[in-house]
């Protein structure tokens, strides 16, 4: 059932700061994302869009500021228990077992308690949300198309009963049919279930067609922030310079 409650604020990130040894990344960076929204991150290579979403899933410490999931507290908190709470972070590099079959890795989503008590009905979910994984169940994960592979790694995420999924650039490497395979599956999510995603991409066509809001990441700081209905891809790439 959805609930799309667009007035909960899920994640909300105030005054974040983060440092890889001296040099800091991360300058008071404030975003927040409401319930059943998908929120797309855009700016240039190497202003901190990654670090942003490590430190939400407790992979990157954070030097100063606030990350609230659900309205607690989660800096300093484990990422494996930061998954237990909701949050999946799925990497640009997709990190699925080639050697396992597409079952195996979506079971491999599974491990945290939550997602336990809930591995049929969260299987019937991800299936019907891509059927594609279904057709593929029994398929060494290694032999997949790049689309079909990034789809499995949103749906291992999902597999982990995530109420917040982070997308570290879904379209990179994807042929265009490809990239409308990844951001079909996005939408599908989008309008199909309460799920929260936030998008770190640089395609902005792509992500500017599902987004409900943009943030602007531009050295370490949100510079922008807009509806995505509001605004138009050029405005966006000129405040790239």
């Amino acid at each position: 059932m959805i609930s799309n409650d667009s007035n909960k604020v899920i994640l909300s990130i105030c005054d974040l700061e983060c440092n890889y040894g001296e040099l800091q990344v991360l300058h008071k960076a404030s975003l927040n994302i409401n319930q059943g929204e998908v929120v797309a991150l855009f700016g240039p290579n190497g202003h901190g869009k990654s670090t942003l979403l490590k430190a939400v899933c407790g992979l990157n410490p954070s030097s100063k500021g606030s990350i609230l999931f659900e309205g607690s507290e989660i800096i300093g908190t484990e990422s494996d228990q930061i998954v237990e709470k909701g949050v999946a972070y799925i990497s640009e590099a997709r990190n699925i077992f080639k050697d396992m079959t597409v079952l195996e890795n979506l079971r491999l989503g599974a491990y945290n308690r939550r997602a336990r008590k809930k591995v049929k009905e969260n299987f019937e979910f991800v299936y019907s949300l891509f059927p594609k994984l279904f057709e593929r169940n029994e398929q060494m994960a290694g032999t997949l198309s790049g689309g079909e592979s990034r789809i499995l790694a949103v749906g291992r995420g999902l597999m982990s009963d995530a109420k917040l999924l982070l997308v570290d650039e879904p379209s990179i490497g994807l042929s265009p049919i490809m990239k409308k395979t990844v951001f079909g599956a996005i939408n599908r999510i989008k309008k199909n279930t309460d799920i929260s995603v936030l998008i770190v991409e640089q395609e902005v066509d792509y992500a500017l067609a599902v987004a409900d809001r943009i943030y602007l990441l531009k050295k370490g700081k949100v510079v922008l922030e807009r509806k995505a209905g509001e605004i138009l891809k050029s405005e966006i790439e000129k405040a790239y310079f």
